[in-house]
């Protein structure tokens, strides 16, 4: 494994920054190509484009057309409810059906985690967090206080022991979940009951649902058909990273979504959207990081609640293409768009995530910019103080210090991408 290439292809920005076309580039080079999902869960939409052939993955990984593989490692929260409806879809469009390898610590993601998710979020109203609604949240916070089920469950417990289990973790941290948002539930007769806290609504349905057994019953069922079926325990992590050649680690959402992100609190997902999840799953196999691959629009997304610095119309910064991923939804709303900072503000996220996990005696991994819809601005990055050419960018001092090589797409393909050293 000592010649094994790595990246980490890292969303710049708050998400919907163009990593799935960035994975799929890499593995268009080297289709045997492992891809590692180490953060998040089944919110992730990375888009791919290929031969008239378009797809967005979420827990797939998206160098799957290239028949890569994919690993969900012990820090990913997948829904294996879920993932059924994912696979069948892409198999109808790419008349295959790949298999996901996945760490036997991989921690899953719970019907009743969704549902509280969705209660919760709802109730919000206008002061919603940006929730997507998938329960990862709240996956992470059970499992860090101690009610984890992972993957592995489901293939060496029999239906009705996962029904008496997620049925416990309702009852013994559910309850006191709801309890202690200001959720109060229980019975009076047939209907349930609940308290209001802060003039909150909360959906009847979502708390029927968490009084539900046959919720939980069908969810096992599911989860058990699609473990089976879709997934496969990698027992021995160091044979697995021993057939391959090169790794990408996917990350879902962007590096101003981290949750360690104070600056945008509580408009954070619970997990670390940066290099600390690759840099960690490497050191445990004796590996380091080959690129840092920061990928970013010439302007900047953002769905749902939240602050967006600089924050304009779409019309300002160029000629918009349609896009057929970030439809309006009833959890995240539009799609909002702003410009870039100063080259400074642009790379302070950059260079604090290099900062917090490359340290002294470490190798330091290429650092490179991976630069989507240039097309849409007239191959131009929309910064607060006007649009800057490509080449005036590469040129300025800070960008040089701290970025080595560019790869730049004009198109939604992998196959015109271009590198720029």
């Amino acid at each position: 494994m000592s010649g094994l290439i790595s990246r980490a292809v890292i969303g710049r920005g708050f998400g919907d920054e163009g990593k799935g076309l960035a994975v799929d580039y890499f593995c268009s080079k080297v289709p045997e190509t492992l891809v590692i999902k180490h953060n998040g869960g089944a919110q992730a939409g990375h888009t791919v484009e290929l031969e008239g052939k378009r797809f967005v993955f979420h827990q797939l990984a998206s160098g799957s057309f290239r028949h890569s593989k994919t690993l969900w490692a012990d820090t990913y929260y997948p829904d294996l409810f879920k993932l059924r409806e994912e696979m069948e879809a892409f198999r109808d469009v790419s008349g295959f059906t790949p298999n996901i390898l996945c760490d036997v610590n991989t921690p899953v993601t719970l019907i009743d985690d969704v549902i509280i998710n969705m209660l919760l979020e709802s109730a919000r109203g206008d002061a919603r967090h940006g929730s997507c609604g998938m329960g990862i949240n709240e996956a992470f916070e059970r499992t860090k206080a101690g009610f984890r089920m992972t993957v592995r469950d489901f293939f060496e417990k029999d239906a009705k022991s996962l029904v008496g289990q997620m049925l416990s973790i309702r009852e013994t941290y559910g309850k006191e979940r709801l309890r202690k948002l200001g959720i109060l539930t229980g019975k009076k007769g047939d209907q349930v009951h609940l308290g209001y806290i802060a003039g909150a609504t909360y959906n009847q349905e979502y708390l029927e649902l968490l009084e539900s057994k046959v919720v939980i019953e069908n969810a096992v069922e599911e989860m058990q058909r699609s473990a089976d079926s879709y997934v496969t325990l990698a027992e021995h992590m160091d044979k697995v990273l021993g057939e391959c050649s090169e790794i990408v680690f996917e990350t879902g959402q962007g590096l101003l979504l981290d949750a360690e992100n104070q600056s945008f609190a509580p408009h954070v997902t619970a997990s670390r959207t940066g290099l600390t999840n690759p840099v960690c799953f490497l050191r445990k196999y004796g590996l380091s990081l080959t690129e840092a691959v920061y990928v970013t629009r010439t302007y900047v997304t953002r769905h749902g609640a939240g602050p967006l610095p600089y924050e304009c119309s779409r019309e300002a910064l160029g000629i918009m293409q349609a896009d057929a991923t970030n439809v309006d939804n009833p959890w995240q709303g539009s799609l909002r768009y702003a410009r870039h900072g100063s080259v400074q503000e642009f790379l302070a996220p950059i260079q604090e995530d290099l900062k917090e996990n490359v340290g002294k005696g470490q190798r330091k991994p290429g650092v490179s910019l991976f630069l989507t819809h240039l097309n849409e601005t007239n191959q131009r990055l929309c910064m607060k103080q006007g649009n800057v050419a490509l080449d005036s960018l590469r040129a300025m001092p800070e960008m040089k210090e701290t970025i080595d090589s560019f790869y730049i797409s004009s198109s939604r393909e992998a196959k015109d991408v271009v590198i720029l050293r």
